[in-house]
């Protein structure tokens, strides 16, 4: 059984993605800005900070950053905050997973300001040995040096470790960094199902009644 499991937030553990995606949308249709198709899996790895920067560099937003950052929360927070909710047979997982005595883990690309005040509202927080935000490493979870980072600060070997996570980029990055992925089905990400199930080393449509251990 591996001794570390590291987990995504939104999209993974939460049913958030609608409106973490929509925090950014907004900003994008405000200022008039277009914007591919894909651009939520675009944007999902990169954190607040990389997705300010990429709005900036390569889609022409004109706002600052920090205006930005000010329109993300005003979005986002009440969200986070009040209604939220894990995902289904999250709870059950992780409540089997601590009393099998293995670390429990979180890697996002959230701000803390949104990801503790979750957890806490959920009645998890105190589970997990690390919450890590992008913030945390200023990287991006496209870059494979967080996922080194991240296991340095929790004290172990990279084979020693599992990671799930919704979206297909951070779960290439994941891999190619060395860590064993689980793929985890969100809504979200219906049109690279098929590639997240090819690229991950297992693919779960569901946390619910899943007593997986690795």
């Amino acid at each position: 059984m591996k001794k570390v499991y590291i987990f995504d937030f939104d999209g993974t553990l939460v049913d958030s993605m609608p409106f973490w995606a929509q925090k950014m949308l907004d900003i994008l249709d405000s200022e008039g800005v277009d914007y591919p198709d894909n651009i939520v899996s675009i944007f999902t790895p990169l954190g607040d900070a990389g997705t300010a920067k990429y709005m900036r560099e390569i889609l022409g937003v004109t706002l600052s950053e920090e205006e930005i950052f000010r329109r993300m929360d005003e979005n986002a927070i009440p969200k986070y905050r009040d209604e939220i909710p894990l995902k289904e047979g999250v709870y059950e997982y992780l409540d089997f997973l601590r009393k099998q005595g293995v670390s429990l883990n979180v890697l996002t690309a959230s701000p803390h300001h949104m990801l503790d005040v979750c957890l806490q509202r959920l009645g998890v927080f105190d589970w997990f040995d690390h919450l890590f935000s992008c913030d945390d490493f200023c990287l991006t979870k496209a870059e494979t040096e967080i996922y080194h980072q991240a296991l340095q600060r929790i004290g172990a070997d990279i084979e020693d470790a599992v990671f799930f996570d919704d979206n297909i980029g951070a779960v290439q990055t994941a891999k190619k960094a060395g860590l064993y992925t689980v793929g985890v089905a969100d809504d979200s990400g219906l049109l690279f199902r098929d590639e997240l199930i090819e690229t991950a080393d297992m693919f779960i449509p569901t946390f619910k009644d899943v007593k997986l251990t690795f």
